[in-house]
């Protein structure tokens, strides 16, 4: 029978740091949920590209903005705006930028495990 179980972003159960950023990961349910924290001025192209090695961003991510605004560019030229209270479904080949003065914050369900692993 499964048990209850409780994770807390304050104590991840591993973080990584990146410029500009940093990756925080709660292992729960056999799960890993992430919490990204983007400084304004990152670009994914710029400071998470060297450690990824590929020339657009390979995670597919589900995600929750809880703070701040984030241009995502896909590989077939799409582009759109993310907002605080919106989730985005976002498939693999993509780059994505920090708009303005606010840290983005967001809770991601898919892709955060490989994310920013050198």
């Amino acid at each position: 029978m499964a048990q209850a179980e409780l994770g807390d972003f304050s104590t991840p159960d591993e973080t990584r740091t990146f410029e500009r950023g940093r990756l925080d990961l709660v292992r729960i349910a056999g799960a890993e949920i992430g919490r990204l924290t983007l400084e304004p001025g990152w670009r994914w192209s710029e400071h998470v590209k060297p450690l990824a090695g590929t020339e657009w961003c390979e995670a597919p991510h589900f995600q929750y903005q809880v703070s701040g605004r984030l241009r995502i560019l896909m590989s077939d030229g799409t582009e759109l705006d993310s907002e605080p209270g919106q989730v985005t479904a976002l498939p693999q080949r993509h780059d994505a930028w920090v708009i303005g003065d606010e840290p983005v914050v967001l809770v991601d369900w898919w892709g955060a495990s490989n994310y920013a692993k050198g």
